[in-house]
């Protein structure tokens, strides 16, 4: 089973987004904080990490950085309600962020999406 972490300091959002993901097929662990994540994941790894790009202490960007400097293994993708013009997702693919999914968002594009980055069907 694909393990994703989702970094999210909105309670709600984040418990839905958990249940969405595991309703199909998926394994989710949430963190609340950008400096959550790096305590999470310096115990568990995960396939996926999608960062909100809010947060309430460290930013989406440098939670990103921050897992990228540890030599953390897995693949990213943010989650925010920021849009982003195309030519910016051009900069964020060369950093390695494969997804930037827009609140709010269509359930089955969510899963969709977040399957694709996993190559699960």
């Amino acid at each position: 089973m694909k393990r994703i972490l989702y970094v999210e300091d909105n309670i709600d959002t984040a418990n839905a987004v958990k249940i969405i993901l595991e309703n199909a097929g998926l394994e989710v662990e949430l963190a609340y904080t950008g400096e959550e994540s790096l305590k999470i994941t310096n115990k568990k790894k995960f396939d996926l990490i999608l960062i909100d790009i809010m947060l309430p202490d460290i930013s989406g960007w440098s939670t990103l950085q921050k897992l990228k400097e540890k030599k953390v293994k897995s693949k990213f993708a943010f989650i925010s309600a920021i849009p982003l013009p195309k030519k910016e997702m051009s900069i964020l693919r060369k950093t390695g962020v494969l997804d930037y999914i827009e609140k709010p968002f269509d359930n089955n594009d969510l899963v969709a999406r977040v399957k694709k980055i996993l190559k699960v069907t």
